[in-house]
């Protein structure tokens, strides 16, 4: 028979899964208390904008591991909409305008139009692995190469700025707390974060996607649509990278090819971190917000001890290996 558990027993159950998310927090109380401006709204606000950009790239790339997949290419998706998006916003008369002959469009029409390209991404990715049977590693893998020639190419390798005045100050918007400004576009996490929790949760959609990941055959013998429902998570996934991409290219004033580097790996350690299985079948909105929180939180960790930048990548390395470790020895546990 099954018993409730008390508020202390959940508190150490939490702890024991999640080790690397309360050991964070812990250095955070350290680093806080004796480093100065460390919890200041500046910080605070540095961040949040990080945060969204990758919280809404963890999402696309949720539904892929949750489903036993992975998506490799969501960076380069991300950097092919920001220099869209930088080129359609260009202002007329920026003398260093990419194309002389694309008109100055409205924001809106830009994100719609980035979104259009996105799902068209994420379904050939997911046609892709759901009917040619190529596995997500390899055919994301040969999409994040495609997306970055052709950026490259679409670019020629040139940063792309000089953006009209309405979507410039979209992105200066503040949302005021305690005579301090917070970006008004990390709303988008919220709303995002909202949205997917319902989806996850309360439709369809996400009762399919749990059970392709505990059990892909199961769910098709059940009546699932296993191939049209991997193709719609693929879609999805590549229209957040769009929406991430259009963000990337307001929050940064700038545009350029190379933007979205290994964002990908940082989406999938942020979901890993955050209770996503790469086994499948389990994860939640939640979890990957403090996921993502967690692994943006490190990177701030060192900057203000100082460390020396070139070594941030080996222990956010050790810390997705770490993360994947634990993932893989609860899986087994539970076997």
């Amino acid at each position: 028979m099954k018993t409730n558990m008390t508020v202390s027993q959940k508190i150490l159950a939490y702890i024991k899964g999640n080790p690397i998310v309360v050991m964070m927090a812990l250095i955070s109380l350290v680093v806080g208390c004796t480093i100065p401006n460390f919890f200041s709204i500046e910080n605070a606000n540095v961040l949040a904008g990080n945060t969204t950009v990758r919280f809404l790239i963890a999402l696309g790339v949720s539904g892929c591991l949750i489903t036993k997949g992975t998506d490799l290419s969501a960076g380069r998706q991300a950097a092919l909409a920001a220099t869209i998006t930088g080129v359609l916003v260009q202002r007329a008369d920026y003398a260093g305008r990419l194309f002389a002959w694309t008109p100055e469009t409205n924001m809106w029409v830009v994100l719609l139009v980035v979104l259009c390209i996105g799902a068209v991404i994420g379904m050939i990715n997911g046609l892709v692995i759901a009917y040619l049977k190529v596995p997500p590693f390899i055919a994301t893998l040969g999409m994040q190469t495609i997306v970055y020639g052709i950026n490259l190419i679409y670019t020629n390798a040139q940063p792309i700025g000089g953006f009209h005045q309405n979507f410039k100050d979209f992105f200066n918007l503040k949302l005021a707390i305690g005579g301090k400004g917070f970006s008004a576009y990390i709303l988008f996490a919220v709303l995002f974060g909202l949205l997917f929790w319902f989806l996850y949760n309360k439709t369809t959609h996400g009762k399919y996607m749990y059970a392709i990941g505990g059990n892909e055959n199961a769910a098709e013998v059940s009546g699932v649509n296993v191939r049209k429902k991997l193709t719609t998570i693929y879609m999805i996934a590549g229209m957040m990278y769009a929406f991430a991409g259009f963000l990337m290219t307001g929050k940064s004033g700038g545009a350029s090819a190379s933007m979205g580097t290994s964002y990908e790996l940082e989406a999938i350690a942020g979901c890993t971190i955050g209770g996503v299985s790469t086994t499948g079948g389990i994860g939640t909105v939640s979890g990957i917000l403090v996921g993502v929180l967690v692994f943006e939180l490190l990177k701030i960790i060192l900057q203000f001890l100082g460390v020396d930048p070139n070594f941030n990548y080996i222990v956010q390395g050790l810390v997705v290996i770490t993360a994947v470790a634990m993932d893989i020895r609860k899986y087994v546990a539970k076997k």
